[in-house]
């Protein structure tokens, strides 16, 4: 089958004939239909997360066709989305305490298991969620990480009323509407100086929107930190409320610089996301067949992954990059 393969971090994806992957028990072999384009993978890349399976097909936002299953839970010729987490062990403290995101022997698509830069993927059917029929492949595609871990760090953020959206692209866009019928307001940080960006958050549906440098024309009672940039913590600690939170979303960050301790007190609370688990998936799926949820989308046939990644990495992209094998 055709695929991007990483054979070194560091280095370009290479499209190279690679072998068709077979499902064991309890897995999947799906014709991917699509797959999104996620930071993580500009992570792994550039070796800012260490240890990939060499060789890799990287790729973790897959929406595809069931074409064998060796699973009771789908059916040849069902939908299916493979997500970040695809697979843990159900026997560390981590997994028998319900927190399987924080498996010390977890497995990520994508990252230690091949993911959806390619034509076909094997998953985990356990770890694998059925799409909403009112979706189409690429509509589904960013929920499979934007919105399963955006919804995740969503909820960590508490019931305040203003929130604050710090890096406005895959998962902001998501998370927006899921806010506005919340009934709470959205205040959107995104590079300073970059007016299409904040454009794209007001037709979004926030009610604010400017540059990361500047302070909003409210407190909020939480903020989500998206962008990998640690000294965005500062500056959304500066504009929380006492008793605000503020939530980091991604899986890596640059480092966090020396803040005063008085940004802190006050109750203010600075936590992590960590992966999802697979309650985080059903609720967010249960949520998005019940609320429409759009998002705007740029395609890529599956060769020119490497476009892609770098129009991410310059922050070209409004929306989210969405990669097709068929293209």
């Amino acid at each position: 089958m055709r695929a991007m393969l990483l054979r070194r971090q560091g280095e370009p994806l290479r499209l190279e004939e690679a072998p068709m992957p077979r499902p064991a028990a309890e897995q999947l072999l799906i014709r991917i239909e699509c797959c999104a384009v996620c930071r993580t993978d500009l992570h792994i890349i550039d070796g800012e997360l260490p240890h990939p399976k060499l060789p890799l097909i990287i790729g973790h936002e897959v929406v595809g066709i069931v074409e064998e299953s060796r699973s009771d839970s789908f059916a040849s010729g069902d939908r299916v989305g493979v997500p970040w987490l695809g697979w843990t062990c159900g026997e560390c403290g981590y997994c028998r305490a319900g927190r399987e995101n924080l498996c010390d022997n977890a497995r990520f698509t994508g990252y230690t298991v091949d993911g959806g830069y390619a034509a076909y993927v094997v998953a985990d059917a356990r770890f694998c969620f059925a799409i909403p029929p009112s979706y189409a492949a690429d509509e589904a595609a960013p929920l499979l990480c934007a919105g399963l871990i955006g919804f995740r760090a969503y909820r960590m953020a508490g019931e305040g009323r203003r929130i604050g959206f710090y890096g406005f692209g895959s998962s902001a866009q998501i998370l927006a509407q899921i806010a506005r019928v919340d009934g709470r307001e959205v205040f959107a940080f995104t590079r300073d100086g970059n007016a299409a960006g904040q454009q794209f958050a007001r037709e979004a549906g926030a009610a604010w929107a400017g540059g990361s440098s500047e302070r909003p024309p409210e407190p909020l009672d939480a903020a989500i930190i998206f962008a990998p940039a640690g000294p965005l913590v500062v500056r959304a600690l500066e504009s929380v409320v006492k008793g605000g939170v503020v939530v980091c979303a991604g899986i890596h960050m640059s480092d966090i610089p020396s803040f005063p301790y008085e940004l802190l007190w006050g109750e203010r609370s600075l936590v992590s996301v960590a992966n999802l688990t697979r309650a985080d998936g059903a609720q967010f799926f249960a949520r998005a067949a019940a609320q429409r949820i759009e998002s705007r989308r740029v395609s890529y046939p599956l060769e020119r992954a490497n476009e892609a990644l770098s129009d991410l990495r310059r922050g070209e992209i409004i929306g989210t990059a969405v990669l097709s094998p068929e293209s």
